[in-house]
């Protein structure tokens, strides 16, 4: 790991996000709370590190386009310096449907902000990270999700789906840029306690399943976190391509 240690989080301001800026800023890195609309959340992110001794910057960025991708990792160089790790967890959920309701629009709006973010990033990422291109090489954690292994019938096939195309990034991507000192790995959370299952029309989803969890309880945005800076450490230095599953057992 590069001694500069900066993160940039995408999707930062709430949920999974925000609990993985704390968790790194509270281990020393410069942290990058990334954030579509929403500045009240990532300025409260933001102050919650900054009470604690932390360094950090918020930046707004559709990471689905690709020149607010360009400027969001410029910003970073400026203000914060060289990469080392970049989280992609930025993702979008709409409401619970059976594939014959879903419209074009819907399914390309899953695609556009759950694949391609993460794609762009990872482009920028690893412009900065490649040894071939002077970088120090660096790790990519992309957030996928229990669903892209369960298919999430009669709720999100569409979520789901872009959560499989996420699974097959980290593989060939991880294989692409291991020579130059980049490692890709990725976590899959299933039923953890995010705003996101109100996106998804049912805030109370988990106290609906938690039955069919081994574990009988949904899981912690903390609990999610811990697993990405583990695998953004030198604790992992030998995992790449790999998948972390965090489900509770499912």
């Amino acid at each position: 790991m590069s001694s500069e240690k900066v993160v940039i989080i995408t999707g930062a301001g709430r949920g999974i996000g925000a609990a993985t800026a704390k968790l790194f800023a509270s281990n020393g890195f410069s942290v990058c709370i990334n954030y579509k609309s929403n500045s009240q959340s990532a300025n409260e992110v933001a102050e919650a590190i900054t009470a604690q001794g932390g360094r950090c910057i918020t930046v707004q960025a559709d990471v689905s386009c690709e020149d607010e991708v360009i400027r969001l990792f410029s910003t970073v160089d400026e203000k914060l310096g060289r990469l080392s790790v970049l989280v992609n967890n930025a993702g979008i959920l709409k409401k619970q449907s059976r594939l014959v309701d879903m419209t074009a629009d819907r399914i390309n709006a899953i695609l556009v902000n759950n694949v391609t973010s993460s794609f762009l990033c990872c482009k920028e990422a690893v412009k900065r990270m490649s040894i071939s291109q002077g970088g120090k090489g660096g790790v990519i954690v992309n957030v996928s999700s229990g669903a892209s292994r369960s298919g999430s019938p009669n709720e999100y096939i569409d979520y789901a789906a872009s959560k499989g195309a996420i699974d097959t990034l980290t593989k060939g991507l991880s294989i692409e840029v291991a020579a130059e000192g980049i490692r890709v790995n990725c976590v899959r959370p299933g039923l953890i306690h995010t705003d996101m299952h109100a996106d998804g029309g049912e805030p109370e989803r988990i106290a609906r399943l938690k039955t069919i969890i081994p574990l009988q309880r949904g899981g912690q945005p903390e609990e999610v976190a811990e697993a990405i800076y583990w695998l953004a450490s030198d604790k992992s230095s030998f995992s790449t391509g790999n998948y972390l599953d965090l489900a509770g057992g499912l």
